[in-house]
């Protein structure tokens, strides 16, 4: 009888044996699927190809001075049309506004009724020298970018103008405003090109009365940022 239940017993602790066994390697295993699922998500089997292009970024000299020389047309009312020549300096305060002063110098040709009367001249050669100064102020509405070929581009500005200044016309004094509109092309981190209409709008009373006169200017300059 004694032999058969301790025969029983062990039958029993083996069972128990065998059974807390397999548990333990069943939650070995889950712990060892857990790990290999984290690391799965952190390292995904298929990783994306990024293909990153290089960019060149335009290098452009941060001085904000501008000088500039000029040279174009000048079309001063009653006198016909002539050559002009001259200089601006212009100090860039930001991206979008700029201040300038600029000087220019012409000389005036003969008016129709000089034409037309043959030996009556109003004015003298000297007389005829005009010159002008003023200090604007200029704002880049369209700052931008042009692209000369796929892979190169320049910067460019479309700027407004306007300012007040002085004109000496036929040995006088004349209060001039002056407003207009101009095109920068930087064509290297440091040189531009510009081209610019203006008006320049100020009284004259050579041919009996007094009127106000509108002197229009075209020019193209080249300009250098220091």
């Amino acid at each position: 009888m004694a032999n058969r239940f301790c025969s029983i017993l062990l039958s029993q602790l083996k069972l128990i044996s065998i059974s807390i066994f397999l548990f333990v390697s069943q939650a070995v295993t889950a712990i060892e699927d857990n790990k290999t699922g984290s690391i799965a998500e952190d390292n995904p089997v298929i990783e994306p190809i990024i293909y990153r292009k290089e960019v060149n970024e335009s290098r452009i000299d941060s001085e904000n001075f501008e000088a500039t020389l000029f040279a174009g047309v000048l079309s001063i009312e009653d006198f016909g049309s002539s050559g002009i020549t001259g200089a601006r300096f212009a100090f860039h305060v930001s991206e979008l506004f700029f201040f300038e002063a600029s000087a220019g110098q012409s000389k005036a040709g003969e008016t129709s009724y000089e034409r037309l009367s043959g030996s009556a001249k109003l004015l003298t050669d000297e007389q005829r020298n005009l010159s002008y100064y003023d200090v604007s102020i200029g704002y880049n509405v369209l700052p931008g970018e042009a692209f000369l070929t796929k892979n190169m581009a320049f910067n460019t500005a479309f700027y407004l103008v306007a300012g007040m200044g002085s004109t000496r016309f036929a040995n006088d004094e004349r209060k001039t405003i002056n407003y207009g509109f101009g095109y920068r092309f930087l064509a290297t981190d440091w040189m531009a090109v510009h081209a610019d209409v203006r008006d320049h709008v100020f009284d004259m009373e050579l041919l009996g009365e007094v009127k106000t006169t509108h002197n229009v200017e075209m020019s193209f300059g080249l300009s250098v940022f220091f």
